[in-house]
């Protein structure tokens, strides 16, 4: 079986993109990207939303200019490995492989998905990891906190959840950063 993740990027206080929706300030440097490739490996399948999915999409055709960097050429590949599942009203087609739409999020589904997984399952982005929170079918988050604060913006925790949480794991970054990685305990 697998876990369902959570897992982003945010500014110190709490945010995926700043109040002009940016989030440069959260572009990983080498020894960072590279934990995340790692850590990427044990997943098998991403559910996303359109907006996610438009913005991750850069991997499936990574341009010519980052091929020669190892760390992005590398997340490419374990990118293009991930089956897809992208949540969209509006979405037609994909531009991407092993990638499927779904209409609406349907949390038997996802937990059909979990039970059967052989590798994890990532859920990227607030807006839809607030449906898998409230189901409680997240079993851990990880944030990797950058050394900014962005004042307003997207937030990375969705409003009036509450869940008490484990600390499994954190490590520092030689550029600030620091990775958080707790086990849900219980959703309330």
């Amino acid at each position: 079986m697998g876990k369902l993740v959570y897992s982003m990027l945010t500014s110190l206080d709490g945010y995926v993109k700043d109040a002009a929706g940016g989030f440069d300030w959260a572009t990983p440097d080498e020894e960072l990207h590279a934990y995340i490739n790692d850590v990427s490996r044990s997943v098998g399948t991403c559910l996303m939303g359109r907006r996610m999915y438009e913005t991750m999409v850069f991997w499936e055709d990574l341009a010519p200019e980052h091929r020669s960097e190892p760390t992005m050429a590398e997340y490419a590949e374990i990118w293009r490995a991930y089956d897809k599942i992208v949540y969209s009203t509006t979405m037609t087609g994909v531009s991407s492989e092993r990638t499927r739409i779904e209409r609406e999020f349907d949390p038997e589904a996802v937990r059909a998905l979990k039970a059967v997984a052989t590798l994890d399952l990532t859920i990227d982005g607030p807006t839809l990891a607030q449906h898998a929170l409230r189901a409680g079918l997240v079993d851990e988050i990880r944030v990797y906190v950058c050394p900014v604060v962005v004042g307003g913006g997207t937030p990375f925790n969705p409003p009036g959840i509450r869940l008490d949480l484990e600390l499994k794991e954190h490590r520092r970054f030689g550029n600030g950063v620091v990775s958080l990685r707790y086990r849900v305990a219980s959703p309330k």
